[in-house]
């Protein structure tokens, strides 16, 4: 048992050495973040102008404190990342409410916007990938990809912060879709569950490479596609069948299905 504990102290010493905040403080800022900006997040109501502002600059203290064990691997001070993090906010609320837009118009069983920011994980998942996708442009480490994990296990939508995703983004159910670290998505494109934006399999010298499908704009995914590699392109405008498995790029305005042959035998039984 001693080399056991001792095993141990290393690696707690390397932990302290290497210190990341706290995954429940990590979630707090998070959702924090999205209640302020969609109360139907939660529903609860800052009515109050002054009550909201205030409540910005205690997101912005809340983060820099956040990042303050692992100042000696971030690219500036805590203070200043958190602030111009707190700066791009606008553009992600932006985002994000053209998003919440794009999942309403794109599923006929929406009610409203209120439902759709309350209740729909596909809403849950692409905020917090926003939120953590300004963090990775920060190059601060680790702590974006806590944020996407958080919303992969609430929701089982596994979004890479490092993906580029831009707005009108609908996902539809959801459950089981993947996207890739160096994927591209385009506008108004909407995918359904179980889908996945993958790498082919390469050597871990080449993880810096794009490794992943470009989608462009207009695109619809359907249930169970798999679409790998980075040299893949899937042309605006075109419509992906469920269950399809694409290694190469298709034209715009392609439609591509999946096609099953099936043979059956028949047994008579007395």
């Amino acid at each position: 048992m001693s080399d056991f504990f001792e095993e141990l102290k290393r690696r707690h010493q390397l932990a302290a050495a290497n210190a990341y905040p706290a995954t429940v403080a990590v979630s707090d800022f998070a959702n924090n973040l999205i209640n302020w900006l969609f109360p139907e997040h939660t529903g609860q109501v800052m009515a109050d102008p002054v009550l909201l502002e205030q409540y910005g600059r205690q997101l912005e203290i809340q983060l820099e404190l956040l990042l303050q064990p692992m100042q000696h691997q971030l690219p500036a001070s805590a203070e200043i990342i958190s602030r111009t993090f707190m700066n791009k906010v606008p553009v992600i609320y932006d985002e994000l409410t053209k998003d919440a837009e794009a999942i309403f118009q794109g599923d006929p069983a929406a009610t409203c916007l209120y439902e759709v920011i309350r209740a729909y994980p596909g809403f849950y998942a692409i905020a917090f990938y926003r939120m953590a996708h300004a963090l990775c442009e920060l190059k601060i480490p680790l702590l974006p990809r806590m944020i996407t994990e958080l919303a992969h296990a609430r929701t089982g939508i596994d979004i890479h912060p490092g993906a580029v995703i831009a707005p009108w983004f609908c996902i539809d159910h959801g459950t089981g879709i993947v996207i890739g670290e160096t994927s591209v998505i385009g506008p108004h494109v909407k995918l359904y569950q179980g889908v996945t934006l993958g790498a082919l399999s390469i050597e871990k010298s080449m993880a810096r490479s794009k490794r992943h499908p470009t989608i462009e704009e207009h695109v619809v995914i359907y249930a169970g596609a798999t679409i790998l590699g980075g040299d893949t392109i899937i042309g605006h405008h075109s419509v992906i069948g469920g269950n399809v498995w694409l290694i190469r790029s298709v034209e715009p305005f392609s439609r591509i299905y999946y096609k099953a042959e099936h043979k059956f035998s028949e047994t008579n039984q007395e």
